[in-house]
């Protein structure tokens, strides 16, 4: 299988979008420079592949289409240590939370959210968290 290893979403204000994922999450994240295209670099978690290789391979899903339902477009999971603290930390730093937190059996409590450049992100406290 070939893995999803990086993320990309696109931002129109690059220090809003550094602080709030910096602020919300604890990501690393660093500007490349204008010869890269003023490219940020998001790291998530500590590399324990050998170098030039991604730190690990992340899965997904597929949902079915809701007319209702926020943000009906590709979407990343985060997962964190407390759904609550993280809610609150999204609403202090300018991201928006789309509906009430919901339990998915067996996975954790999961709810979407909007970032500060209008990206649908998602974030779950899994059960074994």
């Amino acid at each position: 299988m070939n893995p999803v290893v990086h993320f990309e979403l696109p931002y129109e204000d690059a220090e809003r979008i550094s602080t709030f994922y910096r602020s919300v999450f604890g990501w690393k994240l660093t500007g490349l420079g204008q010869e890269s295209g003023n490219y940020i670099l998001a790291t998530t978690a500590e590399n324990d592949a050998k170098p030039g290789f991604p730190a690990g391979a992340i899965n997904g899903g597929f949902f079915p289409e809701k007319p209702d339902g926020p943000g009906q477009y590709p979407s990343v999971v985060i997962g964190v240590g407390n759904i609550q603290e993280s809610i609150e930390a999204i609403n202090q730093n300018g991201g928006k939370v789309l509906g009430e937190p919901m339990i998915i059996p067996g996975f954790g409590e999961y709810v979407a959210f909007l970032d500060t450049e209008g990206n649908r992100l998602s974030i779950i406290q899994p059960s074994a968290m």
